[in-house]
């Protein structure tokens, strides 16, 4: 498929998809969507991890507030528009695929939804957040009410919106938002070195972390272990996950040490 407003690109085993709307800050229109759609629906099984990176100064500045403008969308349609942004970000989290996400400069509004949605975030030291709607006369649509507020609680979230406090990439560590920061310029390059890592685990494994893991943390304690039971039984028994196994027990496979991590 050719893509207007995303460049998407096979390194190996890993995919990178990278917004490409730099005069926009990459903000999110129905057809920027459309390709994210798109994108994450293509990849095909040889694909064990995926880079999410954008070009230009900014990640992303949410919504397309221009387009929303002019379009004029009734209650319903902009409910169907926000459930669109559901779907496609679910994709992304439940794919079953892991997603670096590389952040830098603004991650803002549907940008900070978008970015919640990848499962390890690393960022450039300019790397900011906010979620501006209070002040814009908006409410976040995107999943932010979910996804960040699970990451950063639901009170941190309010505090944000109501006051447009910018939160700077330090402040987002602490948050829960960034898992490492990288130096200037180096984001990209260090997300795709995480990215060929996370390949190289069992990929039914990563199915299972990617896509288990925060539901689980939505159950009762007793469906949650009870969850985490079967899905351990389901993996745990593969052949590629007992041959790794044999693998540790005979010990030509490195043992956890700081140095791996």
């Amino acid at each position: 498929m050719t893509y207007q407003f995303l460049n998407v690109e096979s390194d190996g085993d890993i995919r990178v998809i990278t917004l490409n709307r730099p005069a926009k800050r990459n903000a999110i229109s129905d057809e920027v969507l459309d390709e994210l759609d798109q994108a994450f629906s293509s990849l095909g099984p040889e694909v064990r991890a995926v880079v999410l990176a954008a070009n230009g100064p900014h990640f992303c500045a949410g919504l397309d507030l221009g387009e929303h403008h002019s379009k004029a969308r009734t209650a319903a349609e902009f409910m169907h528009m926000c459930q669109a942004w559901h779907r496609v970000f679910d994709k992304i989290q439940y794919g079953g695929i892991p997603v670096v996400g590389a952040l830098h400069g603004a991650v803002v509004g549907g940008g900070m939804e978008l970015a919640a949605a990848t499962h390890i975030r690393i960022a450039e030291p300019n790397t900011y957040f906010a979620l501006p709607e209070g002040q814009k006369g908006i409410f976040t649509g995107g999943g932010a009410t979910v996804r960040v507020a699970r990451i950063i609680t639901p009170s941190r979230m309010v505090e944000m919106m109501l006051t447009g406090r910018v939160v700077d990439v330090h402040a987002g560590v602490s948050l829960g938002l960034v898992h490492e920061i990288t130096e200037a310029g180096a984001c990209l390059d260090a997300a795709r070195a995480l990215a060929k890592k996370v390949a190289g685990n069992a990929p039914l494994s990563n199915y299972a972390i990617v896509t288990s893991i925060s539901r689980i943390a939505e159950m009762s304690s007793a469906e949650g272990l009870f969850t985490e039971s079967l899905m351990a039984a389901v993996v745990q028994t593969g052949n590629e996950v007992q041959s790794r196994l044999g693998a540790f027990v005979d010990k030509s496979l490195p043992k956890v040490s700081l140095q791996t991590i």
